[in-house]
């Protein structure tokens, strides 16, 4: 089923992106790590353009995914476990994040697993509404079950990677911080994402049906 067409809209993210990773790629922390985790921004954009005449996103999948490459693009930039964001915060508020919950660790590659889940799942549920025949409960579960496969899949490039890597290369690569329980915990945090982001969608679903008139409701049923 084709989407609205917002080839500006598009473009202008294209462009954005393009410009954030030029400029958190002057200079990155670590340039072999900058360079692993570009290879799976270069992955998705390039999936995304070679498919672009046959299957586009709709304007809100773009967006989000967009959202997710910029948060995912900073960590490339300081390392996941060496993101500042407490001193962030520090500076423009006067406290500590990590002081005021007690955190002991960086946890800005928890909010990108977190993120993944929150943003991601609505594009993959969009691609399979419009290819598949899945609907209702089949949908979420399936979207869900592709959000804990690939999670699990990026753990095990990690773990491989981590293997053959040096050891400050493969310490920022893998971002464990000593933590034996870390792979379990991201892909934890992108599904707990998914399943939020999946029952916002099914909520609005729920809410927006009864106030369609009869026949708009059943061309909204067919879609999902």
């Amino acid at each position: 089923m084709p989407t609205k067409a917002h080839p500006r809209y598009e473009l202008t993210l294209f462009l954005f992106l393009l410009a954030i990773v030029a400029v958190l790629g002057f200079s990155p922390r670590s340039r072999v790590d900058w360079a692993l985790e570009n290879l799976l921004v270069l992955l998705l954009v390039g999936t995304l353009l070679a498919v672009y005449r046959q299957f586009r996103l709709s304007a809100a999948s773009l967006t989000l995914v967009f959202v997710f490459l910029c948060v995912h693009e900073l960590g490339s930039h300081f390392t996941y476990s060496l993101v500042p964001y407490d001193r962030w915060c520090s500076a423009m508020t006067g406290f500590s994040f990590n002081k005021t919950f007690g955190l002991h660790r960086n946890h800005y590659d928890r909010l990108v697993h977190l993120s993944y889940g929150l943003l991601l799942v609505y594009p993959i549920r969009e691609v399979l509404l419009r290819l598949t025949p899945l609907r209702g409960f089949w949908l979420f579960f399936v979207t869900l079950n592709i959000m804990l496969s690939t999670s699990a899949v990026y753990e095990l490039v990690e773990w491989v990677g981590g293997a053959y890597l040096g050891d400050d290369t493969s310490q920022a690569f893998v971002g464990a911080q000593n933590d034996p329980w870390d792979s379990q915990k991201d892909m934890a945090l992108a599904v707990l994402g998914g399943v939020i982001s999946l029952l916002v969608v099914s909520l609005h679903s729920a809410v927006r049906q009864p106030l369609m008139p009869t026949a708009c409701r059943k061309k909204w049923n067919q879609r999902g």
